[in-house]
């Protein structure tokens, strides 16, 4: 065994002391600081995760809008088969998507109504089984978000009155508000979506917006749209089949979300690892300590002829592995947490400390993904700092003079 390695593990024993103590609390520091920057990590990088798989989901992958001046789309059936045949794509729906004010017994909202064909519903919008109701777009009929429901106060089977943004665009004609049947309730997981969204048959909304034929947009979905290369060949295909409309893709089109997630992530991160600075600033307040209770042995090793170097050796052997303590115990914690992590949550909840809700962030469950580069990440960062900490006690303890030490 290195001499280094074995005066450090002496000196790592446990012997009742003050020094003891203080290295248990430097472990202990370390152990929180990496388990809270992995577990925040984890939770970030799920919440980025989810929000994408849920507006992948129910938003259109590529929309296609009219390049001209009056931005409806004709011909958009012939349009719908040339781009459904590029391989890669999975459905095409034609849609009118606008606000509207929706009003039932003095309650109000504004939502985006979606009007799509009724039978290319289930391949536009992924959000599974109604909640209450059905899909059904037949008449005089509208599905509602639940959160939407919720705060108007409708439920399946409620009339609730539409009043179409022509009222306020056009002077030369009054669009009279239309009664539209409530026939579904759908739950996307999602807040946003949940309560700023409701769905209409493609000739409602053109009733609704007093147009007789076209679309405002073409909905596209795709096979593969999280993988970028494959996602922007297809992306090309489509602008190439449609050269007389703006191709915007979800990357183009929810961009700001994601960036703020990545600047949040970075930046709660960042800020966590203070936690991990602070307990190595315990690490090397231990090793200050152990160079002056050792300061006669050190003179003593330095009068049998060991070197500087493995003097140093020696209490940076000992740092680092304190660090390594804290950094495995850390790495199992923040494990064992993210594995119970629902379960930790959902007690929370229980004594009256809500710490997930919907109405603020938005998503139903508290997503994670552990990511091995994080992992890496944390442990080189605080190695990093750990070997930092440990060097300049290391440095001291090796300056001392001999003669001094041994008298001390």
């Amino acid at each position: 065994m290195p001499f280094s390695l074995f005066l450090a593990q002496k000196y790592l024993k446990p012997k009742r002391s003050v020094t003891s103590v203080i290295t248990c609390v430097s472990v202990l520091g370390v152990l929180l600081g990496v388990a809270v920057v992995i577990i925040v990590r984890a939770v970030m990088t799920g919440f980025g995760d989810l929000w994408q798989e849920k507006i992948l989901d129910f938003k259109p992958h590529v929309t296609l809008q009219s390049a001209g001046a009056r931005h409806v789309i004709h011909g958009e059936e012939e349009l719908a088969k040339r781009i459904e045949a590029i391989p890669g794509v999975t459905s095409v729906s034609p849609a009118i998507d606008t606000p509207v004010m929706l009003e039932w017994r003095g309650r109000i909202a504004t939502p985006m109504v979606m009007g799509v064909d009724s039978d290319r519903m289930s391949d536009a919008y992924k959000i599974g089984n109604p909640v209450s109701g059905s899909y059904d777009l037949d008449g005089d009929s509208i599905v509602l978000g639940i959160d939407l429901a919720r705060s108007l106060g409708v439920w399946v089977g409620d009339d609730v009155t539409v009043y179409s943004p022509k009222t306020l665009a056009s002077r030369d004609e009054i669009f009279l508000p239309l009664k539209w049947r409530v026939t579904g309730i759908f739950s996307s997981g999602q807040r946003d979506y949940d309560a700023h969204f409701a769905i209409c048959s493609l000739p409602n909304a053109r009733d609704l917006m007093g147009m007789e034929e076209g679309v405002f947009a073409v909905h596209v979905k795709t096979a593969e749209p999280a993988n970028a290369p494959v996602f922007e060949a297809v992306c090309e295909e489509i602008a190439a089949a449609a050269p007389m409309c703006r191709v915007i893709s979800w990357r183009q089109a929810d961009r700001e979300i994601f960036n703020a997630l990545a600047v949040e992530k970075n930046m709660t991160a960042l800020l966590l690892m203070l936690i991990t600075v602070v307990a190595l600033f315990c690490v090397m307040n231990t090793l200050l300590v152990l160079t002056v209770q050792k300061t006669t042995e050190v003179g003593l090793l330095k009068a049998l002829g060991f070197t500087k170097m493995k003097i140093m050796g020696v209490f940076m052997v000992h740092g680092l592995m304190q660090v390594t303590a804290g950094t495995a115990l850390g790495l199992a914690a923040a494990y064992g947490v993210l594995m119970n992590l629902q379960n930790l949550v959902e007690k929370l909840a229980h004594f009256g400390v809500e710490v997930f809700p919907k109405a603020v962030y938005g998503l139903d469950a508290i997503p994670y993904r552990l990511v091995k580069a994080d992992v890496i990440w944390v442990v080189v960062i605080v190695y990093a700092f750990g070997l930092l900490a440990s060097l300049i006690p290391a440095f001291l303890a090796a300056s001392k003079n001999p003669v001094e030490a041994l008298k001390g």
